[in-house]
C-alpha cells in the first residue's frame, strides 16, 4: 500500500511539472508583445516597460520558468519600479495591476469555491448514483423511462438556464428563499448555507444527469455479470444484490468522473459563480482573463490543473475500497 501511495505521488508531482511546463509555455510564448498585451492598449512605453521588468521577460524562456519554479519552492523577489516585494513560497507571481501576491489572493478565494463545489459534490453523487441505481433496478418499466427523460433533459440544459429558473421560480415568484449574496460561514453558517443552496441545487441538476447515465450503464454491466446470477440462484434478495454487490461493482466509473469534475469545478464553476454573484476562484479568473493579468490567469489554472490531479491519485486509491477487485499494487 505505501508503495503504491509513494509511486500514485511521484506520478502526480511529474503530472503537475509537466502541466506547469505547457500553461507557462501556452501564455508566454504568445505571439507578440506579452508585455503590451498583458499592459493594454492605453499603456505608457514606461508602463510596458515596467511590466516586462515585473514579468522578466527579457530573460530566456527557460530563466523565466526557473524563476517561476524557484518561486513556488522558494520564493522570490519582485521589482514594482519604485520598491521591491518578497513573495513567500510558494509564490505563484503578483498581480501586475494590484502588486498582491496571486497565492494570497487565490487563498482568499479558496474557501468560497470549495463551499460550493463540496456541497454541490454531495448533491450531484446524492441524486445521479440514487437515480442510476433505481433506473437500473426498475430497467424496462415506467419509472426507468422517466428517469432516463429526465438525465438527458438535465444533460442538454445549461447551468445558466436551471439556475436563472430556480431564482425566478423559487425567490421571485415563491418567495420561498432570498436571492442569493454569499455570506462567510464564519460570519452566520445558517445564511452560509441558505444562499448556497440554490448554487448547489444548480450544479448538482447538471452534473447529476452524467452520474446518472454511468451508474445506470455500470449497473446494467454489473447485474450481467456471472457472480450476481450466482447470487440469485442461491436466493439471494434483489435488494441486498444490487446494494451489497451491484452498487459496489459499478462505482469505479463513478469515482474518477466525479474526481475530475470535483478538481475541474475548482477553476471550471465560472457560470455558476457569475450567476450567482460568488466572489470565487472561477469568477476571479474571468475578471483576470478580462483585464489580461497573466500571473492571476497562470496561477489559478495552475491551481485548478493541481486539484484535478490530485482529485486522481485520491481516486485511484478509493478504486480499492469501492471494488475488491481492484489490487493496489
Amino acid at each position: 500500500m505505501m508503495g503504491f501511495l509513494l509511486r500514485r505521488l511521484t506520478g502526480a508531482a511529474v503530472t503537475l511539472l509537466a502541466i506547469s511546463v505547457i500553461i507557462y509555455a501556452v501564455f508566454y510564448v504568445a505571439p507578440g508583445d506579452v508585455a503590451q498585451i498583458t499592459c493594454g492598449p492605453r499603456c505608457s512605453p514606461v508602463q510596458v516597460h515596467q511590466v516586462s521588468e515585473q514579468l522578466r521577460l527579457g530573460d530566456p524562456l527557460y530563466v523565466q520558468y526557473g524563476h517561476f519554479l524557484q518561486g513556488i519552492f522558494a520564493g522570490r523577489d519582485f521589482s514594482t519600479g519604485t520598491s521591491v516585494l518578497h513573495c513567500n513560497a510558494p509564490c505563484l507571481g503578483l498581480s501586475y495591476r494590484t502588486d498582491q501576491q496571486v497565492t494570497q489572493l487565490i487563498l482568499t478565494k479558496l474557501p468560497v469555491t470549495a463551499s460550493l463545489t463540496l456541497g454541490a459534490m454531495v448533491m450531484w453523487l446524492i441524486l445521479g448514483v440514487g437515480t442510476g441505481v433505481l433506473s437500473a433496478w426498475r430497467r424496462g418499466r415506467p419509472t426507468e423511462r422517466l428517469l432516463t427523460g429526465v438525465t438527458l433533459a438535465g444533460t442538454a440544459t445549461p447551468v445558466f438556464v436551471i439556475g436563472l429558473v430556480l431564482m425566478i421560480v423559487v425567490c421571485g415568484t415563491l418567495g420561498w428563499l432570498p436571492y442569493p449574496q454569499y455570506v462567510p460561514f464564519s460570519d452566520d453558517p445558517q445564511q452560509w448555507a441558505w444562499n448556497l443552496l440554490l448554487p448547489w441545487l444548480s450544479l448538482a441538476l447538471i452534473e447529476s444527469a452524467k452520474y446518472a447515465r454511468l451508474t445506470r450503464a455500470s449497473m446494467l454491466e454489473t447485474l450481467a455479470d456471472d457472480h450476481v446470477r450466482t447470487f440469485r440462484a442461491y436466493g439471494v434478495s434483489e435488494r441486498r444484490i444490487i446494494g451489497r454487490h451491484a452498487l459496489r461493482g459499478a462505482l469505479a466509473p463513478v469515482i474518477a468522473l466525479n474526481a475530475n469534475d470535483f478538481g475541474s469545478m475548482f477553476g471550471g464553476a465560472v457560470l455558476t459563480e457569475s450567476l450567482f454573484g460568488i466572489p470565487g476562484i472561477g469568477r476571479e479568473l474571468v475578471h483576470a482573463v478580462n483585464v489580461v493579468d497573466l500571473p492571476v490567469v497562470v496561477g489559478m489554472v495552475l491551481v485548478t490543473g493541481f486539484f484535478v490531479v490530485l482529485a486522481n491519485a485520491a481516486a485511484d486509491v478509493l478504486y480499492a475500497v469501492a471494488d475488491r477487485r481492484v489490487v493496489l499494487s
